[in-house]
């Protein structure tokens, strides 16, 4: 028998709508998931090195150590966030699904924080390095203008579209790797051990060990130079096998950093004292990699050497500023998708197809944290703080979101899980996890005590992010922490309706 109930005039009738998944190809090996990695991290020793020496002074290598065996830890829980929730969106993502919608929110735009002070202090870099031929570069305000026109024209080529090719990225990388190599291997031959002492007086000797202080804010500005954990997990949803192959990336990672970044540390201490090596003004603190060069014992290996470090590390920068404006986007769009963000940041461009809206409105944000390079003496190191403040918050969130959802969802599938747990009220905590929670979360600390530029503007973006989070979800009759779950009720939109794909296309 057919139903015979006829709709009346003012009855409201739920139509459920077919969910469509958006699916990416699933093209990436492990090879590419190391050269993106890496591609960041790779970048970031060109001024990392240089920022670390400025606090660590003689301690430098010491610190990096440190900092090197917490990015360990960082590694590790997103190798086990990725391989069981393989989206993009890296740590909000983890967030959203070990608390709630807000957690990821906070995750994802301190994020977004870490992605514009990368495209700042990136571009920020490049012209030092070019000074090698143009010493005019040297200049705080024609270097700042620079830095400033590289982030415009990055800004245009990506609302035109312009992509850049994977293999070339892959290629300077290769050759990025080899050079650094080189650089430790000649370094170690012809500098440490001839005079190995020189190295245990720049960094033991009288006025080359930095306070307690200045030790413990070298360890946390560290993590500048441990970028591209981020980088692998939002490549997630386009890994073939990711249980697998992001793990393994993750390892290699791990190996690769910690080799190169001990043999550069160690060279570079040797090749000059930490405070030639830290001093921003009249030494090598924006570009330590090309102080490394003009300092090898030989005329010809100085002229091979220099040239080819300023090339490459212009490169190498110019990737990752651009890196960190594709990652502003991908997250920007990502955000949007689940409702933490308003859809129009991941609006695309009727005719080039390209997230505008948010390109614009990042680089301009990023040109803003630029102009105090034009006047402030102290912009290098407050540039590195920043990022740190930012960073450190997204790795404190994923540590805590790993341990959440194991206490909260022990029998989900982890295709790679972590060891040496610790078993309470018949749940596993890793070890790793809970030392890196604790690790990041001290270290952020002392970030907000001591830094108060880090302070203000951290603390400011992410209050500006919060209200526009609330007053989104309140105009959008959402809840702030979830997204309602029950059938017809007001501010049901799925993230992943075929609607929402129509309209805000990859």
């Amino acid at each position: 028998m057919q139903d015979s109930y006829r709709p009346k005039p003012g009855d409201r009738i739920f139509r459920p709508r077919r969910i469509k998944l958006p699916h990416l190809r699933r093209v990436l090996g492990v090879p590419a998931l190391f050269s993106a990695g890496y591609g960041d991290v790779g970048s970031s020793i060109y001024y990392g090195l240089g920022v670390v020496a400025l606090f660590a002074l003689g301690a430098t290598p010491i610190v990096l150590m440190i900092a090197g065996i917490i990015y360990i830890f960082n590694a590790l829980t997103y190798a086990e966030g990725s391989a069981m929730i393989p989206e993009a969106g890296g740590s909000a993502s983890f967030a959203r699904h070990g608390f709630n919608d807000m957690a990821g929110f906070i995750s994802g735009w301190a994020l977004m924080l870490s992605y514009i002070v990368t495209m700042a202090i990136s571009a920020y870099t490049i012209p030092p390095y070019l000074s090698y031929f143009w010493p005019i570069l040297n200049e705080p305000v024609i270097g700042t203008m620079v830095s400033m026109g590289i982030i415009a024209f990055l800004m245009l080529i990506n609302v035109l579209g312009v992509r850049d090719s994977s293999r070339v990225n892959i290629f300077f990388i290769s050759i990025d790797i080899a050079t650094q190599i080189t650089l430790v291997v000649l370094g170690i031959v012809l500098i440490v051990a001839v005079n190995p002492g020189v190295l245990f007086h720049n960094m033991f000797g009288a006025g080359n060990w930095p306070s307690t202080q200045n030790l413990i804010f070298g360890i946390a500005i560290a993590a500048l130079c441990f970028t591209g954990v981020e980088t692998v997990s939002q490549l997630a949803e386009e890994t073939r096998a990711p249980a697998k192959k992001i793990p393994q990336a993750y390892v290699l990672m791990i190996v690769a950093v910690m080799v190169l970044f001990a043999g550069i540390s160690i060279v570079a201490l040797s090749a000059m004292t930490p405070q030639v090596l830290g001093d921003p003004v009249n030494g090598w603190a924006r570009d330590p990699i090309a102080g490394i060069a003009a300092n090898l014992p030989s005329d010809i290996l100085q002229d091979i050497f220099a040239p080819l470090v300023a090339v490459l590390a212009a490169s190498i920068l110019l990737t990752a500023t651009n890196a960190g404006l594709m990652g502003i986007s991908r997250l920007s769009y990502n955000l949007s998708s689940h409702h933490q963000l308003p859809a129009a940041l991941s609006r695309v461009h009727h005719r080039f197809r390209t997230p505008y809206i948010a390109i614009i409105l990042f680089c301009l944000i990023s040109l803003l944290v630029l102009t105090p390079g034009f006047f402030s003496a102290n912009f290098f190191a407050d540039l590195g703080a920043l990022y740190v403040f930012g960073s450190l918050l997204c790795f404190a969130l994923a540590h805590a979101s790993i341990l959440a959802l194991r206490m909260r969802k022990p029998d989900l599938e982890r295709p790679f899980k972590l060891r040496w747990n610790i078993k309470t009220k018949g749940k596993e905590l890793p070890m790793t996890a809970i030392l890196g929670l604790i690790a990041t979360s001290v270290i952020w600390i002392i970030v907000i005590i001591t830094q108060p530029y880090s302070r203000g503007v951290g603390f400011g973006w992410l209050a500006v992010g919060l209200i526009i989070y609330c007053i989104y979800r309140w105009k959008s009759r959402l809840p702030l922490t979830h997204l309602p779950k029950k059938p017809g009720e007001k501010g049901i939109v799925d993230s992943t309706t075929e609607d929402y794909n129509t309209k805000h296309p990859l």
